[in-house]
């Protein structure tokens, strides 16, 4: 490579390998009919921290992401993130990841992927409205966090949404958040 490449152009970067782990992950399941595990999980991480303007929290525990001062009402907060890829073949109730209620966080980030893996929406909630609104507070699923992904929509904040990013004609899918 030569010095006068840019980071776009170097195969290395992360933005060339996460789109390259969508196509995998997208061909990966049109082949098999399965899903690789993680995958869906390091792309929403990745997909929160830029369309959201956050930092990424190394090495913590219960968060993987903190509020910057792009990132509006979030600016400051300790973001755990979940992800999940919602397949348009699918008739189960998808629920979430597994909320770490017993960890040091302030909000949940939920980014909802499509069958190619792209981000669609974005919802945020603030760990008071989650737990208020937790159905059964001493069922099993509720001490492990469980959740489905349609009662976190509609308990949440829409923060970012596709529809928006395209009636802006921002051709990279960014947005400040509308929280």
């Amino acid at each position: 490579m030569t010095q006068t490449q840019t980071q776009t152009e170097n195969p290395y970067s992360v933005d060339v390998l996460m789109q390259q782990a969508r196509q995998l992950a997208a061909n990966y399941r049109r082949a098999t009919g399965k899903t690789m595990p993680g995958v869906s999980n390091e792309i929403s991480v990745y997909d929160a921290i830029r369309l959201l303007h956050l930092a990424p929290a190394a090495d913590q525990i219960g968060y993987e992401a903190i509020g910057t001062e792009k990132s509006g009402d979030l600016q400051g907060d300790k973001i755990q993130i979940k992800g999940r890829t919602m397949f348009s073949d699918s008739r189960n109730a998808q629920r979430i990841g597994q909320l770490k209620l017993e960890q040091n966080w302030d909000s949940v980030v939920l980014v909802l992927l499509d069958d190619n893996y792209e981000p669609f929406e974005v919802y945020e909630i603030d760990r008071a409205t989650l737990t208020d609104n937790i159905v059964d507070k001493n069922s099993k699923k509720a001490k492990k966090g469980a959740m489905t992904v349609a009662r976190f929509r509609k308990i949440a904040t829409l923060a970012w949404s596709r529809d928006w990013a395209e009636q802006n004609n921002n051709t990279h899918g960014e947005q400040e958040p509308g929280l």
